[in-house]
């Protein structure tokens, strides 16, 4: 069976990515960055807000949401799709590593899927070009399956 625990990979700095793609390097911007890079998974807009803020790291939601946005534009990080219409984020890998995600529809979990294949890539028409693949899994986890399977029971 695959081990599905959180994955790792070495990462540059924050100040080499960010001066790397010609941003001003703020202590926003190292800190999501550090963040995601730290992170066992994708995190929510609010998840990584929560995490400078126990940093004692002032920001705003606006700045905030500037500096994913920036850092989704430049590639340094990419957007998942998450429950509820929200975003996750996670710190994207050379463009060898790609991974699929599991979404637990019922508790909004999203786990890396090392594991799982997503080298394939379609074929396209003349003239269209691919940019990225995302691979997301919907599902309960774990956790969610067995209170499923316990309140059946009752």
């Amino acid at each position: 069976m695959p081990d599905y625990a959180p994955h790792s990979h070495p990462h540059p700095s924050a100040r080499d990515l960010i001066a790397a793609h010609g941003g001003r390097v703020t202590r926003t911007r190292i800190a999501v960055i550090e963040t995601l890079q730290a992170a066992q998974h994708p995190l929510s807009h609010d998840e990584i807000g929560a995490a400078l803020a126990a940093a004692d790291i002032a920001h705003d939601r606006v700045t905030l949401y500037r500096a994913l946005d920036w850092l989704v534009e430049q590639g340094i990080a990419q957007r998942i799709a998450g429950g509820e219409r929200a975003w996750r984020f996670e710190i994207r890998h050379d463009g060898a590593h790609r991974h699929a995600h599991f979404h637990c529809d019922r508790c909004g979990q999203i786990l890396c899927l090392e594991e799982v294949p997503t080298e394939t890539s379609p074929a396209l028409p003349a003239g269209f070009e691919l940019d990225r693949t995302e691979l997301v899994l919907h599902g309960a986890c774990a956790d969610c399956g067995r209170q499923g399977a316990k309140a059946g029971t009752r």
